[in-house]
């Protein structure tokens, strides 16, 4: 599993949180969690899929908010809530 969090500048208020969180899991592979804090400026993103600083700004970008810093930590162990979430875990349909 990958930790990458995301320090952004842009984020008002709950309602901004929301439209982050969902920005992610709307546009980032194989997404198991995702929170924003608009008082820490960040967003925490937990995925079992590789991503790369480009594709997290590219997430952001012509939103409205803005991407300080992108930080990775990779190969995380799973934990019990981790693993429950990848069993119910649906992967996106693409193409149509």
């Amino acid at each position: 599993m990958n930790k990458i969090t995301v320090k952004i500048e842009g984020m008002r208020c709950p309602e901004c949180e929301a439209h982050v969180n969902n920005l992610f899991r709307k546009n980032c592979p194989r997404v198991i969690k995702v929170k924003s804090s608009h008082l820490k400026k960040q967003s925490v993103i937990f995925t079992d899929a590789s991503l790369d600083e480009e594709a997290v700004r590219k997430v952001l970008d012509g939103a409205g908010y803005r991407v300080e810093d992108v930080s990775f930590e990779n190969g995380l162990k799973d934990s019990l809530s981790y693993k429950i979430a990848r069993k119910f875990h649906k992967e996106p349909k693409r193409g149509s």
